[in-house]
């Protein structure tokens, strides 16, 4: 059974992270035993939801999913309802929404970001919504889950982050060029805890510098060595007009040699 799974999962990495969705659809249907497993194993794009009760949106992932169900942070409640949906601790519950209320305030600085967190795994979650469509489409989902323990006024956080990006751009010179891949990234750290509120803004910190770590590492990685390939192997210029080109240099060595 493990093994099975395992190689679901090895197959998940090498088929192209643009298709994520549909590629786990397709292996549910195979294999619909292995569903909680590879929906809890595989990051997926975060899909966005509206509140009923608040007419607030949320996002829709794994960590507040029951069954086909998905918990807002908003209002505590499933949609589709559920009568026995896991729900956290009043004192959780009570972090939760001081936790989505201090990111919805950092979230209305930025125009196209939207952040939820769930307990009791405290997590934090922000998508990109594309742009015009006249200009290159793409999101940027990324997904941080905190592991904490509290010992006294201190707290140890473990932090595992996952980007998942998404970039398409078309131009007639180029046809159409589509980016996509997901990284992750662990890291540990100690915080002081001065009241109970204090893990938003340990966490708050946390988040930001590993999203901006992250942010160069991609930008070094896929712009910059994706630019490198495609500059190296691909001109938009004519082969006719390289020719040319290359004929006018030979015809000058041959001037500047006489």
């Amino acid at each position: 059974m493990g093994d099975l799974l395992d190689s679901m999962l090895d197959l998940m990495r090498r088929l192209p992270p643009i298709n994520v969705e549909d590629n786990v659809n397709s292996l549910i249907s195979i294999c619909p035993d292995y569903a909680d497993d590879l929906l809890g194993s595989v990051d997926q794009p975060l899909k966005l939801k509206t509140d009923r009760a608040t007419g607030k949106d949320y996002l829709a992932c794994d960590y507040n999913r029951d069954g086909d169900s998905y918990r807002s942070p908003w209002s505590n409640e499933y949609d589709p309802p559920l009568e026995d949906g896991t729900v956290p601790s009043s004192k959780l519950r009570k972090l939760e929404i001081a936790a989505n209320e201090a990111f919805d305030t950092y979230r209305e600085m930025l125009s196209r970001f939207l952040s939820t967190i769930y307990v009791p795994l405290i997590i934090s979650e922000a998508v990109l919504k594309p742009k015009e469509p006249s200009q290159p489409t793409g999101s940027w989902d990324s997904i941080h889950v905190f592991e904490t323990s509290e010992r006294g006024r201190q707290a140890h956080y473990k932090l595992t982050s996952t980007i998942m990006l998404n970039i398409i751009a078309t131009k007639d010179a180029v046809g159409e060029v589509n980016l996509s891949g997901s990284m992750t990234r662990q890291h540990e750290q100690d915080g002081t805890l001065t009241d109970p509120t204090s893990h938003v803004s340990n966490i708050g910190r946390m988040i930001e510098d590993m999203e901006i770590k992250m942010r160069n590492l991609l930008q070094e990685v896929y712009f910059g060595k994706t630019r490198d390939v495609v500059h190296d192997l691909r001109s938009i210029e004519s082969l006719e007009r390289e020719r040319k080109q290359r004929e006018m240099q030979r015809e000058l060595m041959g001037l500047m040699k006489r």
